[in-house]
């Protein structure tokens, strides 16, 4: 069922007292992936603010190169900006969209967190996961000069498509929610959109240190314990460039060293874990899922 524009824009014109994005929003019902469309769309003349939105994409971008299954049911849409940053910081704009998105979504009362470095994930009883993937977040760049010329940030969001055992969609969520929280696609649509809106904002206008602070409410993964070369560490935090702070304790004379260790976007994977589990005397370990 395609998308109506009227509704999406009277939605984001009843959510914002002013338009700090000037969204122009182009509809498709399949696209390849909407990032291309949207990089396109500046090669052929259009300003920042030029939003690509479709319910399926043929060739989706994941992180690192991997492919984004984009399957016909969900939400994939991708905007673009002038942020005119460094191109060290570039990973501040992905920060920002999912902390943006992310309390955009908590506010309608869906209970959202995010996993390092860009996933938006739902907590879940379902099949012993506390945390399942709800979306996720492609941020691509142009630089010139040391500088971010132009970024587009794609966000897919699960709605109605088909998701493997890690990961939820938002209609099944909501399925005994009532009202609904998010009660159509166009609703989540101009939702999504507010969210990169007040994300991108909070960046720009407030700076990193608080917008790294609201970022680190939403993670999930703080305290976590993770293996860095087979030594047990604990997460820590996030860095203003993305990197993951990790602990590192190792022994040595019978004393215990702390250090800090910086684990850059695509070095590590977190995968998604059930919960561990204890019956008597037996301890069901936690299984690690991509």
């Amino acid at each position: 069922m395609p998308l109506n524009q009227e509704t999406i824009e009277a939605a984001l014109k009843a959510g914002r007292q002013s338009a700090y994005l000037p969204f122009s929003l182009h509809l498709f019902e399949t696209v390849s992936s909407t990032n291309q469309i949207v990089w396109d769309l500046l090669g052929s003349g259009s300003e920042p603010g030029c939003v690509a939105i479709a319910t399926q994409q043929t060739s989706g971008r994941g992180q690192w190169g991997r492919q984004w299954v984009s399957q016909e049911g969900g939400l994939y849409l991708s905007v673009a900006i002038a942020p005119n940053i460094e191109a060290s910081n570039s990973y501040q704009l992905t920060l920002a969209t999912a902390w943006g998105i992310a309390q955009q979504l908590q506010s309608c009362g869906i209970p959202l967190g995010i996993k390092w470095p860009n996933d938006l994930v739902c907590k879940s009883d379902e099949n012993g996961y506390k945390y399942k993937k709800l979306g996720g977040i492609l941020t691509e760049t142009k630089v010139q000069t040391g500088k971010i010329s132009q970024a587009v940030i794609g966000v897919g969001i699960n709605w109605a498509n088909p998701v493997p055992e890690t990961g939820i969609n938002l209609e099944t969520w909501q399925a005994n929610q009532q009202p609904k929280p998010i009660p159509s696609l166009e609703m989540l649509t101009s939702t999504i959109l507010l969210g990169i809106e007040s994300g991108i904002q909070s960046l720009f206008q407030e700076g990193i240190n608080i917008l790294l602070s609201r970022y680190l409410e939403f993670l999930i993964n703080i305290g976590e314990e993770i293996y860095v070369n087979d030594v047990m560490s604990t997460i820590v935090g996030v860095t203003h460039t993305g990197d993951l702070r990790v602990c590192v304790e190792t022994s040595k004379q019978r004393k215990i060293m702390q250090s800090e260790i910086h684990l850059q976007p695509g070095t590590i994977s977190l995968g998604y874990r059930k919960l561990r589990l204890t019956t008597h005397n037996t301890t069901i370990t936690n299984e690690a899922a991509q």
